[in-house]
């Protein structure tokens, strides 16, 4: 009597409704039914299998005369130009945004390079005079300086 009550509840299941290892779509969808579909015509199946082959470009290629950055010096002109190109509605707002950061981004790559080289003479220049001190230090007369 008990699992005549629960088989005519009118409450859903707690848990898990389906046996272990059984799914509650055997039979599933066929392989190639999709494919099959957009064949047929259907615009949604065919608008799913386009967007799998071409994805959707979420970004536009902009094109316009950057000035090319040597130096840092060279940043007033790259900046004049990304403005230039906004002001005319070549790019967007946006398109200037990311543009600048690049900018910025280069700016900061020939400031750290310099910054090597700078590092790099002043390294060699103390290990000349350390060397150069060392050989007038190994004098034994302690008034030869």
């Amino acid at each position: 009597m008990n699992d005549d009550v629960l088989a005519n509840s009118a409450e859903p299941v707690r848990g898990n409704p389906f046996q272990k290892g059984r799914s509650g779509n055997p039979a599933g969808r066929r392989p190639g039914a999709r494919i099959e579909a957009a064949y047929a015509g259907d615009p949604m199946a065919l608008r799913l299998c386009v967007e799998r082959l071409l994805p959707v470009c979420r970004e536009r290629a902009v094109k316009f005369k950057l000035p090319p950055i040597e130096s840092p010096a060279d940043i007033a002109a790259a900046m004049k130009a990304v403005t230039a190109a906004l002001a005319a509605g070549v790019i967007t707002p946006g398109e200037a945004g990311r543009i600048a950061a690049m900018v910025d981004t280069f700016i900061r790559a020939i400031d750290t390079s310099d910054f090597d080289r700078r590092l790099q003479q002043l390294e060699e220049k103390l290990k000349r005079d350390d060397a150069a001190q060392t050989r007038s230090a190994s004098s034994t007369w302690p008034y030869n300086r």
